[in-house]
């Protein structure tokens, strides 16, 4: 008796415990996701079923395309060259965005006089840039990586700028009672209310530079994910094509959901918040 009273309370145990672990998971919305991304693939199959053609293969065709890639070692190779584009581009313009962005919202003159500037930079096509910079600098990775970035640039300059006009005249009354230094001033003043645009360039400039540098790597490199989707373009291969995309896109969530997001929660923490 001692033991199937035992057995029984293991078993409630382990049930208490899997209850536990959907509830969490129901809290946490990754079991609707989940659900969600299984609907698309289920209505993808059906799709696939109903138009059979090479333009349209199935989830499992795609699948194994990323599978024998992976497995030839060409899909981390590619991969990894179009993710280092993606981080210096975006080093770059955030950096360079970022500066002239607070300059131009704490100077009215100055904004005045570059406004134009900015404007005509926002509305050039990104494919002008790039064309352009192959032909002054050649098919090399320093116009590459500058092409993307002077097309995110101005994006940065737009929202940063908003941001630098939004500053709280009282805090820097406040920094200049208690003779803060420069860098004082920036960790404890600047940065602080500077945070959620630039939380907001990081997040749409990330989206943004890899859909660039695909067209980079397209026009005018031999390798990276852009180079691998023209290649197979010209074979008709849609499953590699989209085996190369949902790759790519894969990282770029997980780029989301363990640093961006960790990033933005650890820089606000100083916030109240809502109950």
């Amino acid at each position: 008796m001692t033991l199937v009273r035992g057995a029984l309370q293991g078993e409630r145990t382990a049930l208490g415990g899997a209850r536990g672990v959907l509830r969490a998971l129901a809290r946490s919305h990754l079991l609707t996701v989940f659900l969600s991304l299984a609907g698309l693939c289920l209505v993808w199959q059906l799709a696939a079923h109903a138009w059979p053609s090479r333009a349209l293969p199935t989830p499992l065709a795609v699948w194994d395309a990323l599978v024998r890639q992976a497995a030839s070692g060409e899909l981390f190779f590619h991969l990894g060259t179009t993710l280092g584009r993606v981080v210096a581009a975006f080093v770059l313009a955030m950096g360079i965005g970022t500066v002239v962005g607070v300059l131009l919202g704490m100077s009215r003159r100055a904004d005045r006089f570059f406004n134009a500037w900015v404007v005509l930079f926002l509305n050039i096509p990104a494919l002008v840039v790039i064309v352009l910079a192959y032909i002054w600098f050649g098919l090399n990775e320093i116009a590459a990586i500058g092409a993307v970035a002077v097309n995110k640039i101005p994006n940065v300059v737009v929202t940063m700028r908003e941001g630098a006009r939004a500053l709280e005249p009282r805090y820097a009354e406040m920094a200049a009672v208690y003779r803060l230094g420069a860098f004082d001033r920036v960790r404890h003043i600047l940065a602080p209310q500077l945070q959620p645009y630039f939380a907001a360039a990081a997040r749409s400039g990330i989206a943004l530079i890899w859909k660039i540098v695909l067209v980079v790597e397209l026009l005018g490199r031999p390798n990276g994910v852009g180079f691998q989707i023209h290649l197979y373009f010209q074979l008709f291969d849609v499953a590699s094509i989209l085996a190369y995309t949902l790759a790519f896109v894969a990282i770029m969530l997980v780029v989301e959901l363990l640093l961006v997001q960790p990033f933005e929660r650890y820089s606000t923490r100083w916030r109240g918040r809502p109950a």
